[in-house]
């Protein structure tokens, strides 16, 4: 496999985010057309975000093909929230996922935050083991119905 590099997210990122996102969770977690409605939401807050400073999105890509994003968005006062983290499935096992997350919480500190929080789903078990191995816990769990699936969601927290 060729090596991966990172780039800062721009606004010209934001439609392949809410492709990606909502074509492999469809496929992957039988979510319906309300998760890219999520991920298009989240995507527009970010680039009309008030604070550009606070926040921050990267780009993971292979050659000329994206293959992943993470975003680090304010959610309380020293609490940074990572939120839209994606790997193609291709790249999984390259290191690229690691590489993301590392410029997140780096960021995250680099901004004076404290803590990092993010809000995930208990089926997601490959990014539950890399959010294991760098020292985030669950905080809370709760089944809900999202997406049109029954889901357990969690909230996995950290000290930085």
């Amino acid at each position: 496999m060729s090596a991966f590099h990172i780039r800062p997210y721009t606004a010209a990122d934001g439609d392949w985010v809410v492709a990606r996102h909502g074509e492999l969770y469809a496929r992957t977690e039988g979510f319906d057309d309300s998760f890219g409605a999520l991920v298009r939401q989240i995507i527009d807050a970010f680039n009309a975000r008030p604070d550009p400073d606070l926040s921050r999105g990267w780009i993971g890509w292979r050659g000329a093909q994206r293959q992943g994003c993470v975003f680090v968005v304010p959610e309380t006062p020293g609490t940074a929230k990572l939120r839209l983290f994606l790997v193609e499935p291709e790249s999984r096992g390259t290191g690229l996922a690691q590489s993301l997350l590392d410029h997140a919480i780096g960021f995250a500190r680099e901004t004076g935050h404290s803590r990092m929080r993010l809000w995930t789903h208990e089926s997601f078990a490959a990014a539950g083991r890399i959010y294991h191995r760098n020292g985030f816990r669950i905080v809370k769990s709760t089944p809900s119905r999202s997406f049109g699936q029954d889901v357990v969601d969690q909230i996995w927290a950290r000290d930085l």
